[in-house]
């Protein structure tokens, strides 16, 4: 008898010969991803008449958070270590080294042709030094996410990358808008961007699962993936993220700005929200990351007037953007 995993999609093989005295279902944990597996005694009907949606589904999905790799405990302390006046480059660059991996692709991004240093940081500290705290701590968010964000996702029709292209797109756009109207914005406006669809990676399988039924909803009239999503899941990719952020430690006005990027007019005069909402647009507007439908999603009308922003503004940010994830990613 096949049995799968409806949160990683393994499948095993179990002798039906173990579970024809039955009395009933049993759950077992995946030997995976330990999510549980319910298993059903042989020629016994499928429940229901579909996979599940709504509340069953949502309670379903956010079991599976915990299964998510974490955010690397080095940002949450290097963080901490710029939160103390009295710390050093020195000190930061001891936190960061402790997780090799991380090292290696922090060196890997500062030294990528955007930050003109191509070849020249060889270590943690020396980043440090010669790219100033504020940078290094971009870097390494980039390091901490790039690895969780560049996986392929079928369900949304991205290849392996695409995703955090996207939203390196998106930080990037985030920030430079920040820049414009409010810049003690800057940090947590590329913070949000580079996370702001860390919902998907949630919710890939299980939109994989039910990719006819997205399919028929996005054709009949042109719908956004985002809407096919409420209607058929019972939520978004957007509301479950900020479930990520609750996971990751991260403070609540990003978490805010993640779950509202799609919608920031329920939260009036946030100006996080509207600021990653208008740089996930342009981004989109760009065909960076932009998946299976994303050039139908629209910018709010009202979000330039908010932010102050008109039309050579928005095509300076997508020039600059474009160029950031072009150098940022090159050799990576």
């Amino acid at each position: 008898m096949k049995i799968r995993c409806e949160t990683c999609r393994r499948e095993y093989v179990i002798p039906e010969d173990r579970l024809k005295n039955l009395a009933g279902s049993i759950t077992l944990p995946c030997p995976n991803c330990r999510a549980p597996i319910t298993v059903e005694p042989p020629g016994t009907a499928p429940r229901g008449n579909g996979p599940p949606s709504g509340d069953e589904l949502r309670d379903k999905v956010l079991r599976s958070v915990k299964d998510l790799p974490p955010m690397p405990q080095v940002a949450r302390k290097a963080r901490e270590v710029l939160g103390n006046p009295a710390s050093s480059f020195k000190d930061l660059a001891k936190v960061i080294e402790t997780d090799q991996a991380i090292v290696t692709r922090i060196l890997k991004i500062a030294n990528s042709p955007y930050y003109g240093l191509s070849g020249k940081i060889s270590s943690v500290q020396h980043a440090s030094v010669v790219l100033g705290v504020k940078t290094l701590m971009e870097v390494l968010s980039l390091a901490c996410t790039s690895e969780i964000l560049g996986q392929k996702l079928e369900g949304y029709d991205l290849d392996s990358g695409e995703l955090w292209k996207h939203s390196l797109a998106v930080a990037s756009a985030s920030r430079l808008i920040a820049l414009r109207v409010d810049p003690s914005l800057e940090q947590d406006a590329f913070s949000a961007g580079i996370i702001h669809d860390a919902g998907k990676i949630i919710l890939d399988p299980y939109v994989l699962e039910r990719k006819d039924a997205f399919q028929v909803f996005v054709d009949e009239g042109k719908r956004t993936f985002l809407s096919a999503e409420q209607e058929i899941l019972g939520f978004d990719h957007a509301r479950i993220a900020s479930e990520v952020c609750a996971a990751w430690h991260i403070p609540d006005n990003i978490a805010l700005a993640v779950r509202h990027h799609h919608d920031p007019e329920p939260f009036g005069q946030d100006r996080l929200c509207w600021v990653v909402h208008m740089a996930d647009a342009i981004a989109l507007m760009s065909g960076i990351g932009a998946g299976i439908d994303g050039l139908l999603y629209t910018m709010h009308p009202g979000a330039a007037s908010f932010l102050g922003l008109g039309r050579d503004d928005m095509t300076e940010i997508m020039a600059a953007m474009a160029d950031y994830v072009d150098k940022t990613t090159q050799g990576l």
